[in-house]
């Protein structure tokens, strides 16, 4: 082997490394901004969950109290 041939093997491997990590890089940061996304999104639907949770122990309790006005007004209705 010649100098000239360690030389351009040298430099075929480097661009290898440069061509394959520049890619990977980009490719870990997007991962790394999609997991962060993720936790935002899965903390947004806990708050979602509850807040759901409340407002329709809300509703029943508003449709509980409709259904007593109604049967007291049936029952007057009745008499």
């Amino acid at each position: 082997m010649t100098e000239w041939t360690v030389v351009t093997v040298v430099i075929a491997i480097a661009g290898l490394l440069v061509t394959v990590t520049a890619p990977v890089i980009k490719l870990m940061n997007t991962i790394t901004k999609l997991s962060c996304a993720v936790e935002d999104l899965r903390g947004d639907l806990q708050t979602l969950t509850s807040k759901n949770s409340e407002s329709h122990a809300r509703l029943w309790e508003h449709n509980k109290v409709q259904d007593e006005k109604i049967s007291k007004l049936e029952g007057r209705i009745r008499a």
